[in-house]
């Protein structure tokens, strides 16, 4: 593989990721699993390749490092959203199911 071929995997790579951390940052968590699918064979050939080992692909893989990482914190923060919101939905649904065990019903015999 020559290094052009190399930089264009890495870039593309990188644009999904970016566009990865922009849908986390907007709360787009089911995007997300389309992008990572696509990631996958990407990192396979980078990988398989040893791209991230070459010294002149050094830039590179520390962007890419940059882009995990910033992944990886944004999915954090929408764990925290996510959590709160789950939480919200459990207290709703047991005030109704409160609400509903005490209805008054009347005999209707």
């Amino acid at each position: 593989m020559s290094p052009d071929d190399g930089t264009q995997l890495l870039g593309e790579l990188a644009s999904l990721l970016e566009k990865q951390i922009e849908l986390a940052r907007r709360g787009g968590l089911a995007g997300l699993e389309q992008l990572a699918g696509q990631c996958e064979p990407l990192v396979a050939k980078i990988t398989a390749a040893g791209l991230l080992e070459k010294p002149y692909h050094k830039v590179q893989r520390e962007r890419l490092a940059k882009l995990y990482h910033d992944l990886q914190l944004m999915l954090s923060a929408q764990k925290g959203v996510v959590a709160k919101q789950l939480k919200s939905i459990g207290k709703g649904r047991r005030t109704l199911a409160t609400y509903r065990s005490n209805i008054w019903r009347p005999n209707c015999d």
